[in-house]
């Protein structure tokens, strides 16, 4: 193939005005990455041939992979407009989810179904678009018949538990997860959702291996640790977890992997490290999705009761909080989806008894008021759900463009 672009390359140098070498060479770097250079030759073919579609169609594509995306949609309108084709609307359509201009981007898609109704990829396409424009019910619809269409569309399958799960049919969520299992035994996201839907019916042993498995195929998911922490608190399997969030610093530190190592500390009653943790979890803050107003009233305390000597006792109840479902747009490189988790917004308002410990901090720079009743701070800290995930946006979908980028290569395909 180099040796091919090569030649093309040398017979442009001795002349410069043979187009039919200029195009096959263009087609030719795009096939490779060289999408800048491919520009320039496309545009320079567009001089001389300002009507022809394929021109403005392949200049179309050289933008998306270069995240022009307005660029893109007007070379594939233009495209369509010379020359109506499935494929062009197809990748218009492709460039107005990035746009996340839904609903032109459910008209480009009905189109390419007007001359070829079974097209699957096209299904799955309406049903992201209806799920972002929060009409769950076609997206269903559409998911459900990008599947009849394809039944090994593993992302479909994921979007189908995913609604499902939301929506409270957990033996459905629980079907279309193993199906995506079934297609991709490595799919760390069902494994996940799978976890997550067994540790809220109280299926704890359950819950851990789907978990074990989530980090087993993707180590970095920290969701799944911040669960696996509350499982193995709840049933006592403080040795196991201590040495499954050790074992994950060691690939980096994470202010949410110190703080639920805090937490643990805090449950078998070590003050030191639970005091440790705390101040290495405010260390990294970029990585801290947990209040960091509350950590760091819980750091300063501990320095108090540190410093008169004092030491916390082991609890005899697993403090409460809330675990949420991976969002499909921020997903991590082995599910392909759009964007993981629903991302936890550290910035988010603080529950009713959060804000009792946190009202008297007006701006980030202002140092906290000194702690001065420590029995009722204490007893705040007992009753409060300090280890809780704040509730996540459901339709949070496109924050990142990763998902669909990988989404739609694979459906392409």
């Amino acid at each position: 193939m180099a040796n091919d672009i090569e030649s093309l390359q040398n017979i442009l140098k001795k002349d410069p005005s043979n187009f039919q070498a200029r195009r096959e060479l263009s087609i030719l770097l795009i096939n490779n990455g060289f999408n800048e250079e491919a520009e320039g030759n496309l545009q320079y073919l567009l001089k001389y041939f300002s009507d022809d579609a394929e021109i403005y169609y392949n200049l179309g594509i050289v933008s998306e992979k270069l995240k022009k995306f307005d660029d893109a949609k007007n070379y594939y309108q233009k495209a369509i407009e010379i020359s109506p084709q499935e494929d062009f609307y197809y990748n218009l359509g492709d460039v107005l989810v990035e746009l996340k201009d839904w609903d032109n981007a459910i008209d480009a898609f009905r189109k390419v179904l007007e001359t070829d109704p079974e097209d699957g990829n096209c299904y799955f396409n309406l049903g992201v678009c209806y799920f972002n424009k929060d009409e769950k019910n076609l997206a269903l619809d559409n998911f459900q018949k990008a599947v009849s269409i394809n039944p090994k569309d593993v992302y479909a399958y994921f979007y189908l538990g995913y609604i499902y799960q939301n929506d409270g049919l957990t033996n459905f969520a629980v079907d279309s997860y193993n199906k995506v299992l079934e297609i991709s035994p490595d799919y760390s996201w069902a494994y996940f959702n799978l976890g997550s839907i067994a540790f809220k019916n109280g299926n704890l042993e359950e819950a851990k291996n789907y978990l074990l498995k989530t980090i087993q195929y993707n180590s970095s998911d920290i969701e799944a640790y911040k669960l696996l922490t509350k499982i193995c608190l709840k049933s006592g399997e403080t040795e196991d977890i201590l040495e499954i969030l050790h074992t994950r610093l060691q690939a980096d530190e994470n202010g949410d992997i110190y703080y639920c190592l805090a937490r643990v500390y805090k449950y078998i009653g070590d003050s030191e490290k639970y005091c440790d943790n705390l101040e290495l979890a405010l260390n990294n803050p970029y990585s801290l999705t947990f209040q960091k107003k509350i950590v760091k009233q819980e750091f300063e305390y501990m320095e108090q009761k540190l410093d008169r000597k004092e030491k916390i006792e082991p609890q005899a109840i697993v403090e409460e909080y809330s675990s949420e479902n991976q969002d499909l747009e921020n997903m991590s490189d082995d599910t392909d989806i759009d964007e993981e988790y629903f991302e936890e917004d550290s910035d988010e308002e603080l529950s009713e008894e959060d804000e009792e410990l946190s009202d008297e901090s007006d701006e980030d720079s202002e140092e906290e008021e000194d702690i001065s009743d420590d029995e009722e701070i204490e007893d705040d800290m007992e009753e409060d759900d300090y280890f809780s995930n704040e509730d996540e946006d459901e339709n949070d979908f496109g924050e990142d463009a990763s998902y669909d980028d990988e989404v739609d290569e694979e459906q392409d395909e």
